[in-house]
């Protein structure tokens, strides 16, 4: 489980990173087009980092990973029945999955400031929340 709890803390880092780089929310009205696409890229940097934390876990428990069209949602489902993250961490998280499925079929100029906003805006509640599922779930995975 060392290994696995390096390969999360890199990942991690690189999460932490991209969204200390999403500008507050007083910002984000006035950004151009071009600025609103690198929120958004980050935004779904963010929730792809969720899904390779969640995707470590899964492997190290020895159970396999979802597969097939609707694999996103399947893993964030697995990560609740498998109590790797709460009901209402899922909940939060289920608004970027939503916009990460947008991101990757849309053009960037279908990109609509009020839908960016509130997820800008909560992202760090969502990853202090996220954090601290996974850190419960490896201490705990630590302990057996």
């Amino acid at each position: 489980m060392a290994k696995v709890r390096e390969r999360i803390e890199a990942e991690f880092e690189n999460i932490e990173r991209v969204v200390a780089e999403i500008p507050g929310g007083s910002l984000l009205p006035s950004l151009s087009s071009l600025e609103l696409a690198g929120v958004a890229t980050h935004i779904h940097n963010f929730y792809n980092g969720i899904e390779n934390v969640i995707k470590q876990i899964v492997i190290a428990s020895g159970k396999k990973l979802p597969d097939g069209p609707s694999w996103h949602q399947y893993l964030l489902t697995k990560a609740v029945s498998n109590h790797i993250i709460s009901d209402s961490t899922a909940k939060e998280l289920k608004r970027y999955l939503a916009f990460r499925h947008f991101f990757s079929h849309a053009y960037s100029f279908d990109l609509d400031i009020e839908r960016i906003i509130p997820l800008a805006e909560g992202i760090q509640k969502v990853m202090s929340s996220f954090r601290c599922d996974i850190d419960r779930t490896i201490d705990e995975f630590l302990t057996m």
